[in-house]
């Protein structure tokens, strides 16, 4: 075996070992956010103004994405249906794509995005002037006091803003559906229940609120350990969206999986 080819593996090796460390420290952050938890007293007002704060710079632009989204499903799924020659199922397939799939993964980016970028910046600004050492040294604890109100504030949110996507996504589907292509409005509104039942709001609402602790926790620790100073802060803020976006997705495929295999779909 050459140099090089030792250098390579040996690089190979140490970014496995630090992948592997960076994961089991996200686990125990994880875990002492569940802890805290129950530690009183509960940070209510750091609670409130970070759900106020992640509410003012998601919603917006949740609302203008969730317009489109309902809109090039509609358009997708209404003609694929009617080249099937069905499509009376058209208003059914909307909403079960729009609930089922689309609003969790559009918020949870949305919140992962602008808010645990905002997060992770917070926290990692904090790090690097020593505010974060200096509430350990007077007997404060960080994730308590810090980490757990904006987690819990995200996963709010989260849970918040799906249901305005899902409300919106199937707003738009119905207008361009209606409008565009000419469908009927009753058998659009009437093929709701026929594919759609409400475990499929139970696990969007689920996957919100998974999607919320899994951006909180990873933006918390990003901000809790940035190495380099000021520049090492950016590109911990980098980092903790790019993570995010990658367990997300991850997650929302097992999450997806399991519930199919639980909850059979419903037959129309």
């Amino acid at each position: 075996m050459t140099s090089a080819t030792q250098r390579g593996v040996a690089r190979i090796q140490k970014a496995g070992d630090g992948a592997l460390s960076q994961t089991g420290n996200i686990v125990q952050l994880f875990v002492d956010v569940a802890r805290q938890l129950f530690v009183r007293p509960f940070q209510w007002r750091e609670f409130i103004q970070q759900a106020w704060f992640i509410a003012s710079v998601t919603i917006l632009p949740t609302a203008l994405i969730a317009i489109p989204f309902g809109a090039i499903v509609s358009l997708q799924t209404g003609s694929l249906i009617k080249q099937l020659g069905a499509e009376s199922f058209t208003g059914a397939a909307s909403v079960l794509v729009v609930v089922q799939q689309g609003s969790p993964l559009v918020t949870s980016l949305l919140v992962a995005g602008a808010a645990g970028s905002a997060v992770a910046a917070d926290l990692g600004s904090r790090t690097i002037r020593e505010e974060i050492d200096a509430m350990e040294v007077l007997g404060i604890n960080p994730v308590q006091r810090l980490v757990v109100p904006r987690v819990l504030a995200m996963v709010l949110v989260a849970m918040l803003l799906n249901g305005l996507v899902a409300v919106v996504g199937i707003a738009g589907g119905y207008f361009f559906n209606v409008i565009v292509q000419g469908g009927t409005p009753g058998a659009y509104l009437a093929s709701f229940g026929a594919l759609a039942q409400l475990p499929d709001l139970y696990i969007s609402t689920f996957k919100a609120a998974i999607f919320g602790i899994i951006a909180g926790v990873i933006a918390a620790y990003k901000g809790l350990n940035p190495k380099g100073g000021p520049k090492g802060v950016g590109e911990a803020v980098n980092q903790s969206v790019v993570v995010t976006f990658l367990l997300l997705f991850f997650a929302n495929l097992i999450i997806t999986a399991v519930f199919l295999q639980i909850v059979p779909p419903k037959v129309g």
